[in-house]
C-alpha cells in the first residue's frame, strides 16, 4: 500500500477521522493542529494524513520552525563552550579579594574627596588624583644575615663564624653582579643587631657607592603566633611587643613608590628570616600566620617589587644559587 493510503487508512480508525479528507480545504492552523494531536503515537501521520497543498505548507512550517530551534541549540552549545574556556574569569570567586589600598597609598585616599557632583569640582579632584598617582616600581631586595654563633646570651656576643662570613661574601658578588645589569642601588638598610650588621658591611665592600644606614625596626623578633603552633612556648609579651614593631618595619618599608619618584628604585634590606617572611605574608597578603611555614638560608636572596598600581610580585623568595652546597645552612 502507498504511504499516503496507508496513512489515510490510518487516521480513519481515530476517533472524528471525518474532519480529515484528503480533499478538505480545512484552514491550515486548525487542520494543523488536530493532525498534530491525533498523530504523537505515530509521527508519520503528521505528514502522510494531509493533503498536498497543506502538507507543502506544514513542510515549510517544520523546516522553518526546525531551523530555528537548530539555530537557537547552536546558540547555545557555543555559549556554554565559550564561558567554560574563560570559567576562570566569569565564574571563579576569590575566597579573598584583593585589598588594592592595602599601603593606604590609593590615590584616591589621598586626595579629599570633592564637596559637590558639580563638572568643575570633579576635574579638580581627577587633576589632584592623578598628580598623587605612583608612576615608578619598587624593587625591595631582602638579605639575611649569615650563620652566627648561637652560644652567646647577649646579642654582641653572637657574631657570624666563619662560614658566615663566607656566605655574605658569596652575597656580596651576587648583588655587585646584579648592580652591573640594574645599576647601582639606591640603599643598603640593616637591622642594629651585630649578625645583620657584619653581613651587612661584608656585602657593601661590594657595592662601595651605595649609602647605608640602621634600622631599630628590622630587627629578629616574634611577629605572629603562628599556625600551625610551634613546639616551644614564647611569652605573650614578645609576640605583643615584637609584633608591633615589626609590623611598624612593614608599613614604613613595604608600600608603592611617592608621586615624586620617577624612576624605578632598588633597596638592600639586611635583616633576619621571621622579618622577611612576615613582609613577604603580608605583601602578598597571604595570612601573616603562615610565616613559619617558609624557610630561607643565611645570606639567601628575596626580592619584591611593589607596582605603581599596587600589585606586588615576589620575584625570589630564599634565592641561594649564588652560594655552594656544601656552605648553604638555616640555622
Amino acid at each position: 500500500m502507498p504511504w499516503t493510503s496507508w496513512g489515510l487508512a490510518h487516521v480513519r480508525k481515530q476517533k472524528d477521522v471525518s474532519k480529515v479528507e484528503a480533499g478538505s480545504s480545512r484552514d491550515l492552523s486548525s487542520n494543523f493542529h488536530y493532525i498534530f494531536s491525533n498523530s504523537l503515537a505515530n509521527p508519520r501521520l503528521f505528514f502522510l494524513a494531509m493533503p498536498p497543498s497543506t502538507y507543502a505548507r506544514a513542510a515549510k512550517v517544520v523546516c522553518g520552525f526546525g531551523a530555528v530551534a537548530f539555530g537557537v541549540y547552536l546558540g547555545y552549545e557555543n555559549r556554554n563552550r565559550t564561558t567554560l574556556r574563560a570559567s576562570w574569569t566569569t565564574n571563579f570567586k576569590p575566597s579573598v579579594e584583593w585589598d588594592w589600598n592595602w599601603d593606604r597609598r590609593e590615590p584616591s585616599s589621598l586626595v579629599k574627596p570633592p564637596k559637590t557632583e558639580d563638572e568643575k569640582d570633579s576635574n579638580e579632584y581627577n587633576v589632584k588624583v592623578e598628580a598623587v598617582k605612583s608612576k615608578a616600581n619598587r624593587h625591595l631586595i631582602f638579605i639575611r644575615h649569615g650563620q652566627y654563633d648561637m652560644s652567646p646570651k647577649s646579642d654582641e656576643g653572637r657574631k657570624l663564624t666563619g662560614l658566615g662570613k663566607e656566605q655574605a661574601t658569596f652575597t656580596g658578588k651576587r648583588l655587585q653582579e646584579l648592580s652591573k645589569e640594574l645599576g647601582d642601588f639606591d640603599l643598603v638598610i640593616q637591622s642594629t643587631m651585630t649578625r645583620a650588621m657584619e653581613t651587612a658591611q661584608i656585602i657593601s665592600g661590594f657595592l662601595p657607592r651605595v649609602p647605608s644606614k640602621s634600622c631599630e625596626l628590622l630587627r629578629e623578633g616574634a611577629p605572629i603566633p603562628p599556625e600551625p603552633p610551634i613546639g616551644h612556648w614564647r611569652p605573650e609579651p614578645s609576640f605583643y611587643e615584637d609584633g608591633a614593631r615589626i609590623e611598624a618595619a612593614f608599613r614604613k618599608y613595604v608600600h608603592r613608590a611617592d608621586a615624586e619618584q620617577a624612576v624605578d628604585s632598588y633597596e638592600v634590606f639586611v635583616c633576619h628570616a621571621n622579618v622577611i617572611r612576615y613582609f613577604v605574608c603580608r605583601a602578598l597578603q597571604f595570612p601573616p600566620e603562615a610565616w613559619l611555614r617558609i624557610s630561607l638560608n643565611h645570606g639567601s636572596i628575596t626580592w619584591l617589587t611593589v607596582r605603581p598600581n599596587g600589585r606586588v610580585v615576589l620575584k625570589a623568595l630564599g634565592d641561594s644559587g649564588h652560594i655552594p652546597v656544601d656552605k648553604l645552612t638555616t640555622s
